[in-house]
């Protein structure tokens, strides 16, 4: 595609995600601008002075910087901009920043809740992204066209947000655990042994490990909880801070107190 024909994509925001997916654009075709206070763009990308000057006559917003500034930069922004023009804001934040985001914008321009759902190194602009939002599928087809991976998901803004932090509680409270419990390993001189037995494990999941998880808690939560809060005795003996080891003792207490009492 042209650039001489290419809609203009504003990417705000150039760390290490924005300018990996602003200089993949540019890289496909697309007129990109960007804009960031504390760095140049990358090779292909033309330099803005500010946040609406990037924006000013943009079809599409990258807002890629962070949700404490994510508001901020709307702000900035909707002076430069048109109804058509469509903000994705690809940050990773609440739900409820997301809806805030839509309701300050209004009808001055299109909001769509944008997910990453993998890290953008090394993939960049191939990264999957999910995004919600009445102008999801405007945004979705607009960034295909320079080889992005976009999911549509049906619903109002905030959906696409809510599925991925509701994945994070899962991935990063395991790599949360994995790195607590290696930590207590490594000071009983045991990080070899659980190691090797934590690959294992992962090596031999399958379809119905998730079931064994959720029905073994449910089923054992008396038992396990005494069992955590053993583990976090020992985290504690060890030098280690049991904070994933307590949290869990604290939510097998919570299952067990909601199981019916026996007659």
């Amino acid at each position: 595609m042209s650039s001489a024909v290419s809609p203009v994509i504003a990417v705000l925001g150039l760390g290490e995600a924005g300018s990996r997916i602003s200089a993949d654009l540019a890289a496909a075709g697309a007129t990109v601008r960007g804009f960031d206070p504390l760095v140049a763009p990358p090779a292909g990308v033309r330099a803005a002075t500010s946040d609406a000057d990037a924006c000013a006559g943009a079809a599409l917003v990258i807002s890629v910087n962070s949700a404490h500034d994510a508001l901020d930069a709307l702000e900035q922004s909707l002076p430069a901009l048109d109804g058509q023009a469509i903000w994705a804001d690809f940050n990773t934040s609440a739900p409820g920043l997301k809806q805030e985001l839509a309701r300050v914008a209004a009808d001055a321009v299109q909001v769509v809740d944008v997910a990453v759902m993998a890290p953008v190194p090394p993939t960049g602009l191939r990264t999957p992204l999910t995004v919600s939002g009445p102008a999801a599928p405007a945004a979705a087809g607009l960034l295909r066209q320079y080889g992005a991976q976009v999911q549509v998901i049906d619903g109002p803004v905030g959906q696409a947000a809510t599925r991925k932090l509701l994945r994070s509680v899962y991935y990063k409270g395991l790599a949360a655990a994995v790195v607590e419990a290696l930590e207590a390993a490594r000071a009983a001189g045991l990080e070899e042994w659980l190691a090797g037995n934590i690959r294992d494990e992962l090596e031999n999941s399958n379809a119905a490990t998730l079931d064994r998880l959720v029905t073994g808690s449910e089923t054992h939560a008396v038992r396990r909880r005494e069992e955590m809060a053993a583990a976090a005795d020992l985290l504690d003996e060890l030098g280690v801070p049991p904070r994933i080891a307590t949290a869990s003792r604290d939510w097998l207490a919570d299952l067990a107190a909601r199981r019916p009492a026996r007659g």
